[in-house]
C-alpha cells in the first residue's frame, strides 16, 4: 500500500506532510516541527510546504504559535487552508488511506499477534486522544510479535499506538470487579473486530 500512496501523492514526505495537517486541521506548524513530527529532513518538508502553499492548501502565516513561548520573535508558520477547493477531496482520501492502514494492521495482528480472543479499536483510531489506551487485545498473545507489528504500523498509520494486552483470565477477573480502565474503553466510542468472548 505505501508505494502506492506514494506514488498517488508523488512523495512519502508531501502524503504524511498531508496527513500531519488533516489530523489536526486549525493547528499551525513551524517547519522545524513538521520535520520533527515527520522525521523528514527539513529542505524535503520545506520543498513540500512551498508546493502546497502555492496550490493554496497550505496557508503561510508570520506570527506566534501557541506551541511556542509568548515571548518568542515572529516566525513563519503553516495551518490547512480549510476554504481551499481540494480539501473536501483531500479529507475524504485521507480518511480512506487511513482505513486502508488500519485494515492491514488489524489482518496482520490476527496473523501474527497469536490467539486473539478480543481485538478492540478505540481512543486514536475513533479520533478520540483522550481514551487512555488505542487498542485492546485479550488472547493468548504474542507480546514480542505485537511490538513488532505496532512499531511498524505506528509511521503508516500516523500516530502512536497506545495498545494494552491481556490473558483472558485477566480480562475476565477485571470485567468482573468492574474495572474502571476496561469501563472506560467499553463505554467509550470503539469497533470490537474480534469478539469471541461476546462482549
Amino acid at each position: 500500500m505505501k508505494n502506492m500512496i506514494e506514488q498517488l501523492f508523488g512523495s512519502k514526505t508531501r502524503f504524511r506532510l498531508l496527513r500531519l495537517f488533516f489530523r489536526q486541521p486549525g493547528q499551525p506548524f513551524f517547519v522545524r516541527e513538521i520535520s520533527r513530527h515527520l522525521g523528514s529532513q527539513i529542505n524535503a518538508v520545506r520543498r513540500e510546504l512551498s508546493l502546497l502553499v502555492d496550490l493554496g492548501i497550505i496557508k503561510e502565516t508570520a506570527g506566534q504559535s501557541p506551541n511556542f513561548d509568548p515571548g518568542s520573535t515572529l516566525r513563519k508558520y503553516y495551518t490547512l487552508d480549510a476554504s481551499s477547493l481540494l480539501y473536501p477531496e483531500l479529507q475524504g482520501l485521507l480518511v480512506k488511506v487511513q482505513m486502508l492502514g488500519e485494515q492491514e494492521f488489524v489482518h496482520e495482528l490476527t496473523e501474527k499477534g497469536g490467539t486473539v480472543r478480543l481485538m478492540l479499536l478505540t481512543g486514536r483510531f475513533v479520533n478520540k486522544e483522550t481514551i487512555p489506551s488505542d487498542l485492546l487485545l485479550v488472547g493468548d498473545l504474542k507480546e514480542r510479535n505485537i511490538a513488532k507489528l505496532v512499531a511498524k504500523y505506528e509511521k503508516d498509520l500516523g500516530f502512536e499506538v497506545r495498545y494494552t494486552l491481556m490473558s483472558e483470565k485477566e480480562f475476565k477477573e477485571r470485567r468482573h470487579v468492574m474495572d474502571k480502565f476496561l469501563y472506560t474503553l467499553f463505554e467509550a466510542e470503539h469497533h470490537k473486530i474480534v469478539n469471541e468472548l461476546g462482549v
